[in-house]
């Protein structure tokens, strides 16, 4: 008689491969509204992996620090982001401002990446380390290939100010609920702050 036969070193199975993924993801759901709604500070590993139904183990085992956890769930949340060059530079130059504040309050309106923007938006102001996360992610994968695609000489600065507009706006909009602005139409919105962001990426 013989026993069960060994499995060979190697590709996991994918029955593994797809449970691995899945629990991956599942640890990245629990960190997004973790710090969504505890902030960085008071977010740890073991409140993650409790949300996520898993050993603290696993989530050291598949991300290591918690600031590695906030970074993963950081690149998730802006993936949809990374596409801004491509799109607010398609078409006429004089409404790239128009293009950039619809795209991101696009994104904000979304239920389904509202969450996880709360969270890198509170995280990043209550906390250096989580800061220092968002500033290399959008600062490198965003702002400095919007800035590549005015080709002005003060394009890095002009690029930071149009974002911190639509920052300002979305903190005051979404994280701190301030009326009326928490509940005016997001077109009007949009009619408001176009202008502005214009002038700030294009005006000599």
């Amino acid at each position: 008689m013989t026993g069960p036969t060994a499995r060979r070193r190697g590709r996991p199975r994918r029955t593994e491969a797809g449970a691995a993924g899945d629990t991956r993801e599942r640890i990245l759901t629990a960190a997004r509204e973790e710090f969504s709604e505890r902030g960085y500070a008071k977010t740890s590993v073991r409140g993650i992996a409790k949300a996520a139904g898993v050993d603290s183990a696993l989530v050291h085992h598949y991300f290591g620090t918690k600031e590695q956890v906030f970074q993963a769930a950081v690149e998730t949340v802006f993936a949809p982001a990374l596409s801004a060059p491509d799109v607010i530079f398609e078409g006429p130059a004089d409404e790239v401002g128009e293009r950039f504040a619809r795209f991101l309050f696009g994104i904000w309106e979304n239920p389904v990446t509202r969450t996880p923007l709360l969270a890198v938006l509170r995280s990043a102001v209550d906390n250096e380390a989580a800061a220092a996360v968002f500033r290399r992610l959008v600062a490198g994968q965003l702002l400095r290939r919007v800035a590549a695609r005015l080709g002005l000489p003060d394009a890095e600065l002009r690029a930071e100010l149009a974002a911190a507009q639509l920052v300002g706006v979305a903190m005051l909009r979404y994280v701190i609920k301030l009326e009326p602005l928490a509940s005016t139409d997001v077109e009007a919105i949009v009619e408001r702050v176009a202008p502005v962001v214009q002038g700030h990426l294009t005006n000599p």
